[in-house]
């Protein structure tokens, strides 16, 4: 293994143990849907006036946003968001890479200036991440788990990173509800590990607790 930061015990998950809780994996995936469904339902609302704010500030742009990521075994599935930047966003990534703020394959801009107004609101209290309800809905994702990463990240990850998609991607994660941006990507890996080797009803149970307490008081998200 590659993770020698600090001098921390690097973390060996066994992926056969992980594929034999199917007690705890049931429960996940009916709490999963339910959840989803039903915040789905009372969130409409909410979903109706984020996308009016997006189209008022760009009338020609989606309201959505979707990109193709990496979930559990590094099965490709496409993740939606609220669109929160403007539209050529992608294409302007590659100029801006050397401002990345992070170290590692992420890439995390403070100030990134392809940030609309309405996105910068809505990334600070998470409402952006909202449609990934429907991946979770559909599968793809469950409620709480590691973040989804981009294919051009995983191409830089190490064996060890790679232990993160042993599990399906979530929504939230320990990494999210925590110290969130304010830590790199080796810390970021080793949080997301330390929910894998961790994780039970009650772990993923009190990490949404904390997303929601973070959603009204946001702890670096950007």
């Amino acid at each position: 293994m590659e993770y020698n930061k600090d001098n921390l015990k690097p973390i060996v998950i066994d992926p056969a143990l992980q594929r034999e809780r199917y007690g705890y994996r049931i429960v996940k995936r009916m709490f999963d849907v339910v959840a989803s469904f039903v915040a789905l339902l009372m969130l409409s609302p909410i979903f109706l006036l984020v996308a009016i704010a997006i189209k008022l500030e760009d009338p020609r742009g989606r309201v959505f946003y979707s990109q193709i990521r990496l979930g559990k075994d590094c099965k490709k599935f496409k993740m939606y968001k609220f669109r929160s930047m403007v539209s050529n966003a992608d294409e302007l990534l590659k100029t801006l890479m050397p401002e990345n703020e992070v170290s590692g394959p992420m890439f995390k801009m403070k100030s990134d200036p392809r940030v609309t107004k309405v996105g910068s609101f809505i990334r600070k209290y998470s409402i952006d991440e909202l449609p990934q309800l429907v991946n979770v809905l559909n599968g793809d994702m469950s409620i709480v788990g590691p973040r989804p990463p981009l294919i051009r990240e995983v191409r830089e990850y190490t064996d060890y990173d790679k232990q993160r998609l042993y599990v399906k991607p979530g929504c939230t994660g320990l990494w999210q509800a925590t110290v969130r941006n304010t830590v790199g990507f080796d810390e970021m890996v080793r949080l997301d590990l330390i929910y894998v080797q961790k994780r039970t009803v009650s772990y993923d149970l009190w990490i949404i607790v904390k997303t929601i307490k973070i959603m009204f008081k946001p702890n670096g998200a950007y």
